[in-house]
């Protein structure tokens, strides 16, 4: 369905009332350089973008990845238009998932088209930004939507990488403290979630780069812009590589845990062992019923016997404990 259409003359959104599929009453607005269509979809049918692909002209094989989504993040030049593809993320907590959306611009002289896929990629908070904003981008035409957009989807990646940040510190003061802990399926959960993010982040900085070298054939004053989000891809794609680190750290230390707690285990079954074995030891000797054991006939045998089970138990125990095994 279509969200949003607005026709944006000299940086600002003109108000004339018009009807969203009027795609031509909103062309036909476009007098000046600079001037341009912001047409915003969200998981259209396929009857709904091929109408706006008729009306604007737009490549068919554009059309079709926008339309299927689940498309790797690139930047392609189709004719004299540009088609964009940027993965949205966000996370949720309850889960330790990154869940996945995404953006399909259609980008041309005098418009640009989004095309939303999954609930987490609402972009009316980055076109009120740009409405809004004391930078007067809109002047500079479509691409100033597209960096605005562009903008506020890596935002959200920083705010997923901090709160894996927070998840791996999680994990890691589970894994070093001094209870018993069962760390390795959260570990491999984060670790998947975390490659679900770099197949998000890593790939969208080529397109990036390409509008901040100019070879996408952007206006020179918005360059800086794109070069501001390639920054801070840089960052995220660092603290994606960080986060990798420390969770196969995380987990060499948990498997290294899980082995000196087996050991322990084992030190304490055999020493438990040791305390049973003994007396058994004595109680079988003094069982066997010889004619000439000297102690078979003694009236003190069997306290004895006793005696010294209850006394080797006491060394041993005391052995034990100073030997750390309890």
């Amino acid at each position: 369905m279509i969200v949003d259409s607005a026709l944006y003359r000299a940086g600002e959104r003109d108000q004339a009332d018009s009807a969203p599929r009027d795609y031509a009453a909103l062309r036909a607005g476009v007098r000046a350089e600079g001037d341009f269509v912001w047409l915003g979809l969200y998981q259209p049918s396929q009857g709904e973008l091929d109408e706006v692909a008729d009306a604007f002209g737009l490549h068919p094989l554009a059309v079709e990845d926008a339309l299927k989504a689940h498309q790797r993040p690139k930047l392609e030049r189709y004719g004299d238009g540009m088609f964009l593809v940027v993965k949205t993320l966000w996370y949720v907590d309850a889960d330790d998932a990154v869940e996945t959306g995404e953006v399909a611009f259609f980008i041309g002289a005098d418009y640009v088209i989004t095309v939303r896929h999954g609930r987490g990629s609402q972009l009316a908070p980055a076109r009120e930004l740009l409405e809004t904003s004391d930078d007067h981008l809109l002047t500079e035409g479509p691409y100033s939507a597209v960096h605005s957009v562009v903008d506020y989807i890596v935002d959200g990646y920083r705010d997923v990488a901090t709160e894996l940040t927070k998840d791996v510190d999680e994990v890691e003061t589970s894994v070093f403290s001094d209870e018993r802990t069962e760390d390795s399926a959260r570990i491999y959960r984060l670790r998947r979630e975390i490659a679900e993010m770099r197949r998000a982040v890593m790939p969208l900085r080529e397109p990036v780069r390409r509008f901040a070298n100019g070879e996408a054939g952007i206006d020179p004053d918005l360059r800086p812009y794109f070069r501001d989000i390639l920054d801070h891809l840089s960052s995220i794609v660092e603290a994606i590589e960080n986060l990798e680190t420390l969770l196969s750290s995380a987990f060499q230390a948990h498997m290294a845990q899980l082995s000196l707690q087996q050991n322990e285990d084992m030190r304490r079954i055999s020493a438990g062992a040791a305390l049973v074995v003994v007396p058994t030891l004595i109680a079988g000797i003094y069982g066997m019923n010889f004619t000439h054991m000297p102690e078979l006939s003694w009236t003190f045998g069997y306290p004895f016997s006793l005696l010294l089970m209850a006394a080797v138990v006491a060394g041993l125990w005391i052995f034990f404990r100073k030997s750390g095994w309890f």
